[in-house]
């Protein structure tokens, strides 16, 4: 079946299905974003998104940082290799180790791997879509993984490509958040980005270029998300 990612309108009225879809609650629409910390020498706070209706109900057995080989499986996940890293930091640009890092994220059709996604897009059986990992004593983390593809809420309204981070450590307050990728047409007119302004969605926004990373025969191209933890 071929779907038609249609962007919302401006002005666009959330419908109960599409809050549902998405699992937050009326209250988050439009107030209820964490403020940007603006005092001066400090890094601002990362943006909290929703996690969304579609995180993973349990651990699967493959839980490692690639995201493209799922164990017992020869093949590789289908689409657009690329590569995220970055680093954990306090407010105050000190890095964090030991952060647990989980992200989740659709395959390259715009389809998760999970019971409550109704997308009619096929299930990647060779693509993870879920992994963890936890950061070094620098507060870095790295995974591969492929270039998510955009999916269907409603008639009126399609989310651009993202993927789904949260992040936990004993001291610091857990954070739910996603990445975007730059230059992708819908990021424009996505109902969840739009919450934040210009500055915070720079912050969720991630440019990706060829960095000379490759991975056997097919390149990848690489994006740093640099993430600000609260305590």
């Amino acid at each position: 079946m071929k779907k038609h990612y249609l962007p919302a309108p401006t002005g666009h009225t959330f419908t109960r299905r599409e809050l549902i879809l998405l699992g937050i609650g009326v209250s988050l629409l439009p107030s209820g974003l964490a403020a940007a910390d603006t005092r001066r020498g400090l890094l601002k706070a990362t943006p909290r998104q929703t996690a969304g209706p579609f995180y993973p109900k349990w651990s699967p057995a493959d839980r490692d940082a690639d995201l493209t080989r799922v164990t017992g499986r020869s093949a590789r996940a289908s689409g657009e290799l690329i590569q995220v890293s970055g680093r954990v930091l306090t407010p105050d640009n000190k890095p964090v180790e030991g952060v647990f890092v989980e992200v989740w994220q659709a395959n390259a059709q715009g389809r998760y791997a999970h019971e409550a996604d109704s997308n009619p897009a096929p299930i990647d059986q060779n693509f993870q879509g879920w992994g963890q990992m936890t950061t070094d004593a620098n507060g870095a983390y790295q995974f591969t993984t492929i270039m998510p593809g955009p999916y269907p809420v409603s008639r009126s309204w399609s989310r651009p490509p993202h993927i789904h981070f949260k992040l936990q450590k004993p001291g610091f307050s857990t954070l739910t958040t996603q990445m975007y990728f730059a230059g992708h047409p819908l990021n424009d007119v996505d109902a969840l980005l739009l919450q934040h302004g210009a500055e915070e969605r720079d912050q969720l926004i991630v440019a990706f270029d060829d960095r000379g990373v490759s991975n056997g025969s097919r390149p990848v191209r690489s994006g740093v998300f640099n993430i600000v933890l609260e305590a």
